[in-house]
Parts: structure tokens; C-alpha cells; sequence
């Protein structure tokens, strides 16, 4: 097999979840190139090579720049704060790698341009982490509506709740809660959590045409986690938004930090002209499924457990019964990445891909901020 050399930028949550991914990626599915955790880069150094001796990396940078000018490092993955995204995936396009980021793409449309046209004019492979389109059953989803099971489209609807800030003691800013402070997230739940029911909505659903949309801070100062000073919070804390779909469906989402009772609620519902599904990340393995050409003394929703051979992803898994979870769409992404590179097809989604999330993000804080309807 041949060699994929990793540089890992940054070591928190998401460091974790794909180096796991590339640790096992080979161990459950066929690929003539093999990830290699060549390095971890992260400004720490105790605390680098902890999580290097840890994982298995073969080595530390604290510098990302210095890890660029390595002739060893082939891709590079980036999980660091949304304002470092464009500068170190431009300046790694221009020294050739491949570029595995993050997502939100970027802290607006403007850099996610900057970004695309950086790794288009340089020919490198690339990839944003979506990963909620690895979930098995989203995956069936998007079989089931490509098939034309559903028939028109009428209505999708996505919600991701969490409640992990109702606290006004919860600080900005700092390792832990960067998300909190613009100046390093660009956005709050919008690029947070809205970014993934967007980027899964575009490819189920196609293109969203224009949106309209609402926000809220409800905490409107918070003490800042490195300056102990007080700072007002310029990220939205909850959005809604309605949209029209480019096939003429009519759109609803919501995502918010302050619906107590959930840490990480995300549902989706399509519902068309012959069929509806739906699917909630807390039963990931499951999609219910309606259909109206049922027998109407037996017509009702049905719960498909999606852990079959010939199911998404899972004849690369356990016996039919045994279902998987989070971790695992971080191995498909990265199953499917190193499939692209074995064939030559690009990797999905790309940079211009994530761009369309970008623009919607971008759209739906503008119609915010405005109190009109935006085009996207």
C-alpha cells in the first residue's frame, strides 16, 4: 500500500476523532493507500507530545508553518479555531499537500473564495468534514430520494439543539470555548451546528435559493477565559430560519445552545409526494421511513434498523443486527477519501461544495442582521 503521511494541526475534540478514524480506516476498508500519522502539530509542546505518544504520531511540530516545509507530510488535516482556516489551507495548497479541514470551510463566503481557488490553482486533493453524511442511515436517505422513493419534495426540516451555554459563567474565548468568540468562530450555532444540517439538507435536497432568518445572544457579556475582562458576545446563541429550495420545497431549521435537556439533539424530516423519512443523530442507526403505497390496513411510519450488508458502509462492519455510532462516519470519511485518491475521482465534499454551505451561513446571518429575505 502506499503511504499517506498525516500532519495534524491541532489536538482537541475533533483531533481525536480523526486520528481515530485514520488509525482504523484500513483495518475495515480496501485502499492502496494507507494513513501514516506522521505528525502532530499543536502550539503546546508538553501537551503535543502527550497526545503524539498517546495516538501514535511519529512525531511534534509547535509551528504549522515549519510542518509545511516537510517533504514527509502529504496531507494535512486542519482542526484548529474557523480563523486560522483559510491562512493555513492556502499556505499548505501552495506547498502542495492535501488539504483535510474542518468545517465550517471558512468565517465567511469571502475566504472560503480564497481557499477554493487556492487548492484548485494548486491541484491538491481536498475535503471538508461533513461527517454526518457518513451516518449510515442518512446515506440510505439519500439512496432512498436519489431513487425517487419520495416523489416530489415538499418540506425539509432540520433542528440541532444543545444546551451547554446556558450558564452566564461559562466564559469566551480560551481552548475550551472558543466557540463563543467571534473573532475566532466568525459565527455562533449558525457555522456551529446550523453548518451541519445545511451541508446535509444541500445534499439530500439540492440547492437552497434564499432564506429568511432570526437570531438571538442571550448572554450578552462574558468574561473572557485568557483576559478575565468582561467582553460583549457578538455570536448567535439560537437561529431559525425558513429557505425555498432550488426543486421548490420550502425549508425549516433550528439550532440553538439553550434547549435544556439536550446535548446533541439533531433530527431531519423530508417529506414528499409518495414517501417521508426522518432520522435523529441520538438513534443514529435508525431511519423511519412512511410509505403511502402501503397497504392502508398496515400503513404506518416503520423503524428501518440500518445494520445490514447491503445497507450504507455496513457490509464493511459487523453481522446484521449490530449497529455502529459517531466515531465511525469520521472512519467512512476517511474510507471515502482514500478512495478518491485510488481512482482519481475528487473527494466529497470538497472545498467548492462546503463554499455552498458558506454562502447559506453567510445568507442566513445577513437576513438576520436585516430583518429581510436574502438570496443565497
Amino acid at each position: 500500500m502506499k503511504p499517506l503521511n498525516i500532519g495534524m494541526i491541532g489536538y482537541g475534540f475533533m483531533g481525536k476523532a480523526h486520528t481515530n478514524a485514520y488509525a482504523q480506516a484500513n483495518h475495515f476498508f480496501e485502499s492502496e493507500h494507507h494513513p501514516v500519522l506522521k505528525a502532530l502539530c499543536a502550539r503546546n509542546k508538553e501537551k503535543a507530545q502527550h497526545f503524539a505518544d498517546n495516538w501514535g504520531y511519529e512525531s511534534i511540530e509547535t509551528d504549522w508553518r515549519e510542518m509545511l516545509k516537510r517533504d514527509d507530510i502529504d496531507a494535512v488535516d486542519i482542526c484548529t479555531p474557523n480563523n486560522l482556516h483559510k491562512e493555513i489551507a492556502i499556505e499548505a495548497a501552495k506547498a502542495g499537500k492535501m488539504i483535510l479541514c474542518e468545517k465550517p470551510l471558512a468565517m465567511n463566503t469571502a475566504e472560503g473564495e480564497e481557499m477554493c481557488k487556492a487548492v484548485e490553482d494548486a491541484g491538491v486533493a481536498n475535503m471538508v468534514w461533513y461527517n454526518y453524511r457518513r451516518v449510515p442511515a442518512v446515506s440510505l436517505a439519500k439512496k432512498l430520494i436519489d431513487e425517487g422513493r419520495l416523489g416530489q419534495i415538499f418540506h425539509y426540516r432540520a433542528n440541532f439543539l444543545q444546551d451547554w451555554t446556558i450558564n452566564a459563567d461559562v466564559p469566551v474565548g480560551g481552548a475550551a470555548t472558543w466557540r463563543l468568540d467571534a473573532e475566532a468562530a466568525g459565527s455562533g450555532v449558525t457555522g456551529d451546528l446550523l453548518a451541519h444540517c445545511i451541508d446535509t439538507a444541500l445534499w439530500l435536497n439540492g440547492g437552497i435559493a434564499d432564506v429568511s432568518a432570526v437570531t438571538e445572544t442571550f448572554v450578552k457579556e462574558r468574561v473572557n477565559a485568557e483576559t478575565g475582562e468582561k467582553q460583549p458576545v457578538k455570536i448567535d446563541d439560537a437561529c431559525s430560519f425558513m429557505c425555498h429550495f432550488d426543486n421548490g420545497s420550502l425549508g425549516l431549521f433550528e439550532s440553538t445552545r439553550y434547549a435544556r435537556g439536550h446535548k446533541a439533539l439533531y433530527t431531519l424530516e423530508v417529506n414528499g409526494e409518495h414517501a417521508s423519512l426522518r432520522w435523529d443523530l441520538h438513534d443514529l442507526h435508525r431511519l423511519e421511513y412512511f410509505d403511502h403505497s402501503d397497504d392502508s390496513v398496515v400503513r404506518g411510519w416503520r423503524s428501518i434498523h440500518v445494520s445490514d450488508g447491503d445497507q450504507p458502509y455496513m457490509g464493511n462492519w459487523w453481522v446484521p443486527g449490530l449497529q455502529i455510532g459517531y466515531e465511525h462516519t469520521f472512519i467512512h470519511q476517511v474510507a471515502d477519501f482514500l478512495k478518491s485518491l485510488d481512482t482519481g475521482e475528487p473527494a466529497s465534499p470538497s472545498f467548492r461544495e462546503a463554499l455552498e454551505t458558506q454562502k447559506v451561513c453567510d445568507a442566513v446571518l445577513a437576513s438576520a442582521d436585516e430583518r429581510a429575505w436574502k438570496n443565497v
